[in-house]
């Protein structure tokens, strides 16, 4: 099954090492065949203080502020093991970290991918926001191919035997200014935005993560009936 858990705001650290060890049991589990209708899966829904974060294979000029000036916008930096280039966590981001067999739902990355995108765009849709998917690039936009084209959900994975890692930041009451220091996810020419920006009013997190369980999109293996429930 499948665990909702609140971490609440959490150190980006402190929240990637429960990320692997939640991986490990999983794999573990995963290794026993006997256990696997029993694996206990997870979504990790978090916040984090300020942090900028570089895939694998990301670009370090993309972060515009030098190394060791970050400490003094109060943020940390972390290289770390995903996919992807740079991007920023903060307060008022809501945070998911699905970790999850996608062997056992007969999926690959790309279907994976896709229906972290649709989720999101369903929970922004209760919000009267319209948005969609960029070709070519990860994550969930608005108004994607017009000159005033900008991201509100950043998406990077890690999959290691069929189980994922990392996952989604969508920004719900995020401090904007803080991507200024950095070129978010190696883009050069594209905004950012927030649903606080595109509504011009505060929202709840909680709420979110309410509207988000209710509205993710259905596995297509009959013993499960949703992505994130």
């Amino acid at each position: 099954m499948i665990v909702f858990e609140d971490l609440g705001l959490i150190d980006y650290k402190k929240a990637w090492d429960y990320q692997k060890k939640v991986f490990n049991e999983v794999l573990e589990c995963k290794k026993n065949p006997i256990n696997t209708q029993n694996i206990n899966q997870k979504v990790l829904l978090c916040e984090h203080p300020h942090v900028y974060t570089l895939g694998k294979n990301g670009n370090l000029s993309n972060l515009l502020i030098d190394l060791n000036l970050i400490k003094n916008i109060n943020a940390e930096f972390y290289h770390i093991d995903r996919g992807g280039d740079i991007t920023y966590h903060g307060p008022g981001q809501l945070v998911g970290y699905p970790i999850i067999d996608l062997e056992f739902f007969n999926i690959g990355i790309k279907k994976y991918i896709y229906l972290l995108e649709e989720s999101i765009i369903n929970t922004l849709k209760h919000f009267n926001i319209n948005a969609e998917r960029y070709k070519g690039a990860t994550g969930v936009w608005l108004d994607p191919y017009t000159s005033n084209a900008r991201k509100i959900c950043a998406i990077g994975v890690k999959v290691s035997n069929f189980i994922t890692m990392h996952g989604f930041a969508l920004n719900v009451n995020t401090d904007l200014n803080y991507f200024k220091y950095i070129n978010p996810c190696g883009f050069t020419d594209k905004g950012v935005t927030s649903v606080e920006k595109e509504l011009n009013t505060k929202i709840n997190i909680k709420e979110v993560i309410n509207i988000l369980k209710k509205n993710s999109v259905k596995f297509s293996k009959p013993c499960i009936k949703k992505i994130l429930n």
